[in-house]
């Protein structure tokens, strides 16, 4: 059901990390203080955009280099596939590079490693700038300080088929807005298409669980409690769905992309998204696009989950003045705004998100979805633990399989994820 950081990268092929390449290691570390002239020599690297962004980039990198003459940036373009594994092996090896875009997730294990520069400490007169909960993303728990700028959010509604709706004898201007509500219709929509027609392609993954108003973490941030009551009692409905087909029977193995192909096939009755996903319904299937509903997000605390994306600076760099100021150029409010108008993302910088450009309708579909996304950010949560990393997700994925499936009950399962998620938590040190 949740847009995952993954899913976004799909949508939009700017689920994106940046680093700034090898000139910043070596065996001794950089000055972490940024006060100094900006000048010298720093790589900018992506993750998949330089062929949709290339020229948003140059530009970017060209205004830079004029506003600070004596710096010269280079960029280099990563595929997307094993973008985690790649900034593994970087910081390993001494490679990491200057400026690293980063998600929440990623930046915490370099963190611990004293490879993020602390902005609190380097860069603090910056903080003003940022929505409060989007600076504070990339703080880690157990750690004092702030390990990267804020850069893009994002969130999205729920779509759902008008169409498959009214066959099953719901009314489609009521969507579900309650967990309740939508486990009961996804239960009559397989009863009355004889298991045909799903309403979720997705299994639960963490956000669900805090979307669910699960505690994921103790306060200390040394253990995982995803496995209490509620946690059971959601995926036990998951089980109940699955078992009537109300679940996509290949929710176990299904990316983004193939749930995404579902909904435009109208195998399944919901599915989340964002604003593009528009313009595909109306290119590559007109008849799902004209039966479209827009809802917003389920959820039992009253905040939608947002995905925060974030520029860190190596602690090692040798060009801390020049790779702070950049890292600051690529996230501060001219260039988040310009950067938001060319794909469906959202600025984390203050005051940004009530510009006309999020608040105004137009009685355009994609403006209503912008509009009432930016809307949901300035007070939606980023669920996913901080230290909650993609082996992890793994373990969490397996045991709601294995408790779909019948193999465990849901307690078991959750037990057996929090205890594996509780292990890997130990080993990041």
């Amino acid at each position: 059901m949740p847009i995952s950081r993954r899913a976004l990268a799909a949508a939009f092929a700017v689920c994106v990390l940046l680093p700034l390449s090898a000139c910043g290691s070596g065996d001794d570390g950089g000055s972490t203080d940024a006060s100094g002239k900006v000048e010298g020599d720093i790589t900018f690297q992506t993750w998949n955009l330089r062929a949709n962004f290339k020229d948003y980039f140059e530009g970017l990198i060209t205004d830079f280099e004029k506003k600070y003459p004596g710096t010269n940036v280079k960029w280099v373009d990563q595929p997307a596939e094993g973008y985690a594994d790649k900034i593994s092996a970087d910081a390993a090896g001494g490679t990491l590079p200057d400026v690293v875009n980063v998600s929440p997730d990623l930046v915490a294990p370099l963190a611990k490693a004293g490879l993020a520069l602390d902005l609190d400490k380097s860069a603090a007169q910056y903080k003003k700038e940022y929505l409060d909960g989007a600076w504070a993303s990339h703080q880690i728990p157990g750690m004092t300080g702030t390990y990267a700028f804020p850069w893009y959010l994002n969130t999205g509604p729920l779509f759902y088929n008008k169409s498959l709706f009214e066959e099953a004898g719901l009314d489609a201007d009521q969507p579900p807005t309650t967990y309740d509500e939508l486990f009961a219709d996804a239960l009559q929509i397989a009863e009355k298409t004889d298991g045909k027609v799903a309403t979720l392609a997705n299994v639960p993954t963490i956000e669900d669980f805090g979307r669910y108003g699960v505690p994921l973490m103790n306060k200390g941030g040394t253990a995982f409690t995803f496995n209490d009551a509620k946690g059971v009692e959601l995926l036990t409905k998951y089980k109940e769905l699955y078992d009537a087909k109300a679940l996509d029977p290949q929710a176990l193995t299904a990316t983004p992309e193939s749930s995404g192909k579902k909904f435009l096939t109208e195998a399944v009755a919901m599915n989340p998204g964002s604003a593009l996903d528009l313009g595909n319904f109306k290119k590559q299937a007109p008849n799902l696009y004209k039966n479209i509903g827009i809802t917003d997000q389920i959820t039992s605390t009253g905040h939608a989950n947002m995905y925060v994306m974030g520029v860190m600076v190596n602690a090692q760099t040798k060009r801390t003045p020049a790779a702070v100021a950049f890292a600051h150029y690529v996230t501060d409010a001219a260039h988040q705004m310009s950067f938001a108008k060319k794909v469906a993302i959202f600025p984390s910088t203050a005051g940004s998100l009530d510009d006309p450009y999020f608040t105004k309708e137009d009685g355009t579909d994609e403006t209503r979805v912008r509009v009432a996304a930016a809307k949901s950010l300035k007070t939606a949560v980023n669920y996913t633990p901080v230290l909650f990393s993609e082996q992890m997700k793994t373990e969490l994925r397996n045991e709601v399989a294995k408790a779909l499936q019948g193999k465990e009950s849901p307690k078991e399962a959750l037990d057996n994820a929090v205890e594996a998620c509780d292990r890997l938590l130990q080993q990041q040190g």
